[in-house]
């Protein structure tokens, strides 16, 4: 009888239970009563929790399975909205969360289960980072774990963020990183310090004043537009434009929109407008756009998959009375480039799958086409706003690999390359092993080959004003010289930091 009297003296009239008082402070009810609390996670989050346990457990990447359980969960726009919000801006802050989580877990964080750990991050991100009240955040987070982990990790759970709870995000930062240090800076902008300092290294190499690093590691951390691309001759643009999106200030034919799912925007299903990153518009262009071209020209696109670049080239070589052979080594993306050109004249491209070393040494492909696109496979750096768990996947150690690669890549590229042809060798990122000092090597082991002024072959395909190119000189390469390398920037130019070098032999 005494153990019942007291167990409902702990509930108010209202079924709430108290909490016991600490520290001398009166008892308190809880938000809710038992039967009220929250079962079941909701769609939006239960599809923010399985892209991330996607990329932890499998190394996915999560703007290629967002979409597809985006439609699966039969998510609607809103939902749609806030799961995109939540996965990214939980990927993107991961080792900024992971740190104040360690200062709230009793035990290192290699030691908790993977899906347990997931759901703190997702919780921490919506306690600091997002327009979710505290108490819903908590709620939903516990009913997230107790539906698809069990109801044994809820407790911890829910006593761990609560003390996440405690705090604003930049309280947090003050604590734990209140310095300027590699370290200390890392934490406060979620890159790994190797990183932030191949940043550095990179605004000096390319002319820029080394204090810019904050500005671009804070575009890394944003959102970004989508970037959409009507094919030259094929697609139409106005209806986009009807559709919600805003004409490009940078590309012709190209748009940027904000406003959710691509998959409804007109054009995009049938493949005549496509999603692509306008820095990677500007490449593609640009190999074109440096030299008039004579029809009948040969094009390699040597390491074409997905296929984004490829549906440029081949539209662009449908306009110009040229050829285009899209070439990957993989079968799975070279299918996806197969997809991709299926709005171009079947009789303007042909696929191959081969390894670019491969397709070099067969004798018929010697010194065999005019225009040549090497896309090289590389860290990604530059597109860390798109794929933002590159930057805790990728390490120093992959330069070593990929370098390799590329140097391998180039060299069998200008073996396919005619005299006075052009070559474009292309990365997605910043880094100099994977830029500059790749060209360089390049130029010192192959004597023949020039560097071309790469920045006005960019500019020239960007936008014109009544002053020239929207695309300044001084923002994109260092070199006043003709022979000069081209670096664009998140921070100045809303694309990805793609690199840019125009060679010939």
């Amino acid at each position: 009888m005494a153990d019942e009297d007291s167990t409902q003296q702990r509930r108010n009239t209202k079924g709430r239970q108290r909490n016991r008082g600490r520290s001398g402070r009166p008892r308190q009810y809880s938000a809710k009563a038992p039967s009220q609390r929250q079962r079941a996670t909701d769609p939006a989050r239960l599809t923010a929790f399985q892209i991330l346990q996607a990329v932890t457990h499998e190394d996915a990447y999560a703007n290629l399975v967002l979409p597809t359980r985006i439609r699966r969960n039969k998510l609607d726009r809103q939902d749609a909205g806030f799961a995109t919000e939540l996965t990214y801006g939980t990927l993107r802050s991961l080792g900024t969360y992971d740190a104040i989580l360690a200062r709230c877990v009793d035990r290192s964080l290699k030691k908790l289960d993977r899906p347990v750990l997931d759901a703190l991050r997702l919780g921490t991100h919506q306690l600091l980072n997002m327009r979710v009240p505290a108490h819903a955040a908590l709620d939903t987070t516990v009913a997230l774990v107790r539906d698809q982990i069990g109801t044994g990790p809820s407790g911890f759970v829910n006593a761990v963020l609560r003390k996440v709870s405690q705090r604003t995000l930049e309280e947090w930062l003050e604590e734990l990183a209140p310095g300027d240090s590699d370290q200390d800076l890392a934490i406060r902008y979620a890159h790994p310090p190797w990183i932030l300092r191949a940043v550095k290294q990179s605004l000096v190499t390319n002319g820029r004043n080394v204090e810019d690093f904050r500005s671009v590691l804070e575009a890394n951390n944003s959102a970004p537009e989508l970037n959409l691309i009507a094919l030259p001759g094929i697609g139409d643009l106005e209806p986009v434009l009807e559709y919600g999106a805003e004409a490009s200030p940078l590309a012709p034919d190209a748009a940027v929109y904000s406003g959710g799912d691509a998959g409804r925007i007109p054009g995009v299903a049938d493949g005549t407008v496509r999603v692509q990153d306008i820095g990677s518009q500007l490449t593609a262009r640009a190999l074109v756009g440096a030299r008039d071209v004579t029809a009948g020209e040969a094009w390699l696109d040597m390491a074409a998959g997905p296929g984004g670049k490829a549906a440029v080239l081949a539209a662009l070589a449908q306009a110009h009375g040229a050829t285009l052979q899209a070439n990957d080594v993989s079968e799975h993306r070279t299918k996806l480039v197969t997809q991709a050109l299926r709005v171009v004249n079947e009789d303007v491209w042909t696929t191959s799958v081969a390894d670019g070393t491969a397709l070099a040494a067969d004798p018929a492909n010697a010194q065999r086409f005019d225009r040549i696109l090497l896309d090289a496979p590389c860290t990604g750096l530059g597109a860390l706003r798109r794929r933002p768990e590159s930057r805790w996947r990728r390490t120093p150690q992959d330069l070593a690999t990929l370098t390799q690669l590329q140097s391998q890549l180039l060299d069998a590229a200008l073996a396919m390359l005619k005299p006075g042809g052009l070559l474009a060798y292309v990365t997605c990122s910043p880094h100099i092993a994977e830029t500059t000092l790749q060209v360089n090597d390049l130029l010192k082991r192959q004597p023949d080959v020039t560097l071309l002024d790469s920045a006005s072959a960019l500019q020239q395909v960007a936008h014109q004003d009544d002053d020239g190119s929207v695309l300044a000189r001084e923002s994109i390469t260092a070199g006043d010289t003709d022979a000069n390398t081209a670096q664009l920037w998140p921070d100045l130019h809303r694309t990805d930091a793609m690199f840019f070098a125009l060679l010939t032999r």
